[in-house]
Formats: structure tokens, C-alpha cells, sequence
């Protein structure tokens, strides 16, 4: 059963909005702080994913197969050589990277990325991980392993999600797409489709997951009811896992995902069919069915990476939650009191990018990734 958090009603989450397409009263920029960037790096393909080493250089994944580190001062290194095949196809590609907590001493790294069958045209969303070898510059991808496979593989382009995020405990959350083409089984638990999987480090699955034990459910399932999860964070005073996820024509959502909860994706949801404009499911709310602490309608921004602001380094800001956007073109700050959706700003649309990727740096700065052929890292100045 979902906890008491997961008792607010869809109602309750509708009422947030001040105006179609806004969480709740949006603040200006003049009551906030307009900032600027600089760019960092430029040069990327399509890059999806960013994390940072101990010694403040960058890991970047290109979707279409390439990993990179980034030094400090904006340097590409070459592809590093060790990664498995992708399917660089349609949505999918390499995909996200973290580090290990762990990373100082034992060199981990994880990346999620697109995986072929072993025959036909199948494919979906794996996690594999390896040391990260060598001298800076000279580095390579070592004692390469997978330790998850998203079950069944689909004869599909889209919606592999799929955000990286450990938790306070080391276990690693892997935010999965329901593959567009079998989105009613997000609600069945017999496969890993539109679900929030957890796994220990190495693959197995831990002993206090929601469904072990349970016949016919996939032991690794946190959540389900997902539709295409892109962004996820740790809060850093809770150790709640969040996350966004895409809503179909409006509907993207702002999840405090639950252990064992139901998110409601297809039969509860506030998206609506494309260019039809028609209901899916069976509305919006459901007693036993997790509701958003936001969401964006009618208009969908395509929320992805996000973060929360842990540092003193922007007045104001420090708690405050921060998502990227892809076709909203915008890092989106999120304003919470406790759990609650209090306001939203939306930040540096006269950039006019697509923005994949959102963290904080070892310099409490926010970096971002633009999602273009022409991708670059950009730092948020205060």
C-alpha cells in the first residue's frame, strides 16, 4: 500500500496550478535572479549524461556511442575505448553516467545506455559498469560488466528513459520507459516496462525491495506506472528519490516516487492522446494511485536530468530543485516547502536549448548539458 504521503489526490495536485501549463504562481525573473552562463565545453553530439570525478573533470555520454571525460578546462577527450554496442536509434543510444560513491577507491562507473537482442530487432535499456583505467587522458573502460537488463526487449525506439541515481544506502535506482508500444505494461509487474527498478551495486537484488517474495512480479520493481522517466535526484535532506517523467500531450510529471507505489501510467493520468486531445485511462486520480506533486498541462515541457540545489553559491536558491527541458527550452527552478510545490521559475529561455542534463558541481555551481549536435556544457553563474 502507498504510504500516507501518497494519499494527496490528483485534485489536490491539480489545484497547485495558477494557469494552464505552470505548477503553481510562477515568480519573475526580476523577483529572482536572471542568471547567465558560460560555456564549458562545446563540441558534443547529442550528449545525455554528465557526471563529475573527485578531481572536478566531467564524464559526458553522446547518445549516439561515445563516452568522454571533460577536463576542467573545457578539453574533449577522445572516446573512451571499452563500451559495449548501443542502438543509436531513434530515443535511444548511450544514455546516463554516475559515478560510483565509492569511486575514489574502487574507479566505478555506471551507463545506461540501448542494447540489442541477441536476434531480431529487439532491443532495450541495460546498466553495465567498469573501472575507469589509466593515466588522465589515456583512460579506458576496464572489467566491463552488465548488471541489468530492462525484460522483455521491444521492437521499439522510444522510451528507454532511463536516469541513474544512488541512493543514501549505495543501492542504485534505474528509471525505465514503458517503450511507447506497451505502455499497459507499466501496470503489470511481471516485467520491467515503465517501472523504477533498485539493485545493489553489482547487480543483485536487495532484500528489502516491495516484491520480493511475491510470485510473479520482477523481484528488482520499485515503483511502476511509469510512462518515461528522464530525470531522477536524491533529496538531500530526506533521502526521498524523485523524479520527472513525460506525460504524452501534456501530463509530464513531477513524481516523490514511493516504494511499492503505483504512479498510475496509462489508467490514471493527466496527458491526453496526441493530436486527438482525447482522455487516456480513467482520469486523473485514484485512491490507491500516487499522485504528482506536480505536473504540466496542457502544454509539455519535456522535463529531464535534474538536481537539488545543496550550496550557498546562488542567493536564494540553496534547496530549491532544479529541471531541465527539452521542448520547454528551459532549466525550470522548483520552489518546495517540505514536500510541497510552492512556485516554479523558468530560467534561461532566451537560450533557445533543449536542456538534457542538469547537476551540481563539486564548486556547488549547476552545469547543464544542451541536447544538440552542437551539444555543450554550460555553468549557471550567480
Amino acid at each position: 500500500m502507498p504510504s500516507p504521503r501518497a494519499t494527496t489526490t490528483r485534485r489536490q495536485a491539480l489545484a497547485l496550478l495558477a494557469t494552464p501549463g505552470l505548477l503553481a504562481p510562477a515568480l519573475t525573473a526580476a523577483q529572482g535572479n536572471a542568471p547567465k552562463v558560460a560555456v564549458v565545453a562545446h563540441g558534443l553530439v547529442n550528449p545525455w549524461g554528465l557526471a563529475f570525478l573527485p578531481d572536478g573533470r566531467m564524464l559526458v555520454t553522446e547518445r549516439a556511442g561515445r563516452m568522454r571525460v571533460i577536463a576542467a578546462d573545457g578539453k574533449l577527450g577522445p572516446p573512451l575505448p571499452g563500451l559495449p554496442p548501443v542502438v543509436a536509434e531513434g530515443q535511444g543510444g548511450l544514455l546516463d553516467v554516475v559515478v560510483d560513491p565509492r569511486f575514489a577507491s574502487n574507479r566505478l562507473v555506471y551507463w545506461s545506455y540501448s542494447e540489442a537482442a541477441a536476434d531480431g530487432d529487439a532491443n532495450g535499456t541495460a546498466v553495465a559498469r567498469a573501472r575507469l583505467d589509466g593515466a588522465p587522458g589515456a583512460e579506458r573502460l576496464a572489467e566491463v560488466a552488465v548488471v541489468f537488463r530492462q525484460l522483455p526487449k521491444v521492437a521499439s525506439k522510444l522510451h528507454f528513459g532511463s536516469r541513474l541515481v544512488f541512493g543514501s544506502d549505495g543501492r542504485l535506482f534505474i528509471a525505465l520507459g514503458d517503450r511507447f508500444s506497451r505502455k499497459d505494461d507499466a501496470q503489470t509487474l511481471d516485467n520491467h516496462l515503465g517501472k523504477i527498478v533498485r539493485i545493489e551495486a553489482d547487480g543483485k537484488v536487495p532484500a528489502d525491495n516491495p516484491l520480493v517474495g511475491r510470485a510473479g512480479t520482477r523481484p528488482e520493481i520499485w515503483s511502476w506506472g511509469h510512462r518515461n522517466v528522464q530525470g531522477a535526484a536524491i533529496h538531500p535532506a530526506t533521502g526521498d528519490l524523485w523524479a520527472t517523467e513525460h506525460g504524452p500531450q501534456g501530463g509530464d510529471e513531477l513524481n516523490l516516487v514511493q516504494r511499492g507505489g503505483n504512479h498510475g501510467w496509462p489508467v490514471i493520468t493527466f496527458g491526453r492522446n496526441y493530436g486527438l486531445g482525447t482522455k487516456i485511462g480513467d482520469g486523473t486520480e485514484r485512491a490507491d494511485v500516487v499522485a504528482p506533486q506536480a505536473h504540466w498541462v496542457p502544454t509539455s515541457i519535456a522535463p529531464s536530468g535534474m538536481a537539488f540545489l545543496t550550496s550557498d553559491r546562488y542567493p536564494g536558491w540553496k534547496g530549491n530543485l532544479f529541471i531541465g527541458a527539452l521542448r520547454g527550452q528551459a532549466l525550470v527552478r522548483i520552489t518546495l516547502d517540505g514536500n510541497k510545490v510552492v512556485a516554479q521559475e523558468r530560467l534561461l529561455q532566451s537560450l533557445n536549448e533543449r536542456i538534457r542534463d542538469v547537476r551540481q558541481g563539486p564548486d556547488g555551481l549547476l552545469y547543464l548539458l544542451t541536447d544538440n549536435a552542437d551539444g555543450r556544457v554550460l555553468r549557471v553563474l550567480p
